[in-house]
């Protein structure tokens, strides 16, 4: 059921206990979990964290963990799938569930006794109502006995559609209960055929600290790299995230507001948010407009903007004075003469100490490259802990790695982009776009991870619906396919929705990869917590696409 309170009825409950976080391995998830850290740290709140990348993982932590903890509480996994039918839970166990996967299960939206959802009530949830997709069969059974016996009127409880099938012959009675149960599956279909995302957890916990009056600056700081993450990942439509901004706006000026008295005082903490305007790439690579920027002449596909190349060659704080104050102009005036339009985007930057400043998508660009890093000597779980600690302002020298690891990664991601445009590697099946990576591509090692993989297919479908001249195939979506194992012989799927003006965010290739996985007996795992996003043998990938194309012409 979803929470209403979240300080009465989740905070103050979890206070006294001892619980177990599950955090998914996404940027939104370690910011919200930074922010319900450092809340426990307040209060003294024992916990255990462990890190979870998909079902599996889920599942064996769980039950792992189970016969020690009463409370559970889980972030960016969860809400989207029956989690009671999944881990088979004692009766007395509680799950709070933070996630911004949409849509809800219904399962999970309903029971009221083991599932507690954190969840804002103003996202646009679209529940289903009870009494049109569950049936009560013992209390169906009762009182068609009684109705018999004694002529007793029928139960409150009933929809109308069940009271008419109630007035037919016994003959039609049967056909009318197919046509309610076709009914319901229909509801329930029209509910789940596409994946999306709401308002982000970080921000769902930032609120939370708020009604306490327990928020800090650090706290807002991780909101707003949680939003971001959303918006530099594309799973938030442009409106959202205005909409999310501008709350996070009103916030920062609170936090950092600064009288002409204060303004020659040195800060205690030394740690200042700002409100600011971002140029993203326009190759399609948000957030490359500052500490991620590549030189312009390694990148043309920019803008023309003529620059000396031993000013580009340096850092942007060492460049000469009117060029640096001229670029803003030169930018918009180039960008101009290529049709580019809103090059700027709003967006948040912070200051620690004098020194250190970084926007908030970088902060996500490097955050996400080191807990995907393709290092050999790091697991999962010491990634994810390497980039849960590169959130706090004690470790720059991470945070600046991270920022060194993103740089190659955007590197590879443009140059991955420009071979495939210009080897044709990106054709039409018909109902979509296909485009698949070969072993031994250039750094193929980066794009093995569903996160790097998702936003190389995103901009490369950008920029062919930029390049292409087919109208038809600039609204449809595509599907990416890159080696993950060579010795299993299996791939990794991901799609992407197509790119329009007014598009609303929503995936609907999750539902389809299961019937298409169902239909052929294909050898796939769907065990990322992104339904789009799954794992295929490589051998079974005709059959798959063939029978992906059948069902979505």
């Amino acid at each position: 059921m979803f929470v209403s309170d979240f300080r009465k009825e989740f905070y103050e409950v979890v206070q006294s206990q001892r619980v177990l976080l599950f955090v998914a391995s996404d940027v939104d998830a370690l910011c919200a979990c930074k922010i319900l850290q450092a809340l426990f740290q307040c209060d003294h709140v024992q916990y255990t964290l462990v890190p979870v990348s998909g079902w599996q993982e889920l599942e064996t932590a769980f039950l792992e963990h189970k016969e020690q903890f009463r409370y559970f509480i889980l972030i960016n996994c969860g809400a989207n799938v029956d989690l009671l039918d999944i881990l088979q839970p004692d009766e007395d166990a509680i799950f709070f569930v933070c996630d911004s996967h949409r849509p809800v299960n219904v399962v999970n939206v309903y029971n009221d006794a083991q599932i507690k959802l954190l969840i804002k009530q103003d996202d646009d949830l679209e529940v289903p109502a009870y009494d049109d997709i569950f049936r009560d069969e013992e209390e169906d059974e009762e009182h068609s006995g009684s109705e018999s016996d004694n002529g007793s009127e029928p139960s409150e409880k009933r929809t109308r559609l069940e009271e008419v099938g109630l007035g037919l012959p016994s003959v039609l009675r049967d056909l009318w209960t197919c046509v309610l149960c076709r009914y319901r599956r229909d509801i329930l279909f029209d509910y789940e055929q596409y994946e999306y995302h709401g308002t982000s957890s970080a921000m769902v916990m930032f609120d939370l600290a708020w009604m306490m009056s327990k928020d800090l600056n650090d706290m807002l700081w991780w909101a707003i790299v949680g939003l971001t993450d959303q918006w530099v990942q594309d799973k938030i439509t442009q409106m959202k995230y205005v909409t999310d901004v501008g709350v996070l706006q009103r916030h920062v000026s609170r936090h950092n507001h600064r009288n002409e008295d204060e303004e020659n005082a040195l800060s205690v903490d030394c740690t200042r948010i700002s409100f600011e305007y971002e140029y993203p790439c326009s190759s399609g690579l948000p957030g490359t407009g500052s500490a991620l920027a590549l030189s312009f002449a390694q990148q043309p596909t920019i803008c023309c903007v003529t620059l000396p190349l031993k000013q580009v060659k340096q850092k942007f704080q060492s460049m000469d004075i009117s060029l640096k104050e001229n670029l803003r102009e030169m930018i918009e005036e180039s960008a101009n003469k290529f049709g580019m339009k809103d090059m700027r985007v709003q967006t948040f930057s912070i200051h620690f100490g004098f020194k250190h400043k970084f926007l908030a998508s970088d902060v996500v660009f490097a955050t996400m490259s080191l807990m995907e890093s393709p290092e050999k000597d790091g697991s999962g779980t010491d990634n994810f802990i390497q980039a849960l600690d590169s959130l706090s302002r004690y470790n720059l020298d991470k945070l600046y790695h991270g920022l060194e690891l993103a740089k190659k990664q955007l590197r590879a991601t443009q140059q991955t982009i420009a071979s495939c445009l210009c080897t044709n590697l990106v054709i039409s099946q018909g109902p979509f776009l296909y485009c698949s990576l070969m072993e031994g591509t250039p750094d193929i090692v980066l794009f093995s991870k569903p996160a790097s993989l998702s936003l190389l297919s995103r901009h490369l479908l950008k920029s062919f619906v930029f390049s292409t001249k087919n109208r038809r195939c600039k609204l449809l979506p595509l599907v990416m396919a890159a080696p993950l194992s060579v010795e299993q012989g299996t791939v990794t799927v991901v799609g992407i929705p197509p790119e329009t003006d007014s598009s609303d965010r929503k995936n609907f290739f999750g539902r389809a990869f299961e019937k298409a996985a169902e239909g052929t007996n294909s050898r796939t795992l769907h065990n990322h917590f992104d339904l789009s996003v799954i794992e295929l043998k490589a051998e079974d990938r005709s059959k798959f696409l063939d029978a992906l194309v059948s069902l979505l012409s």
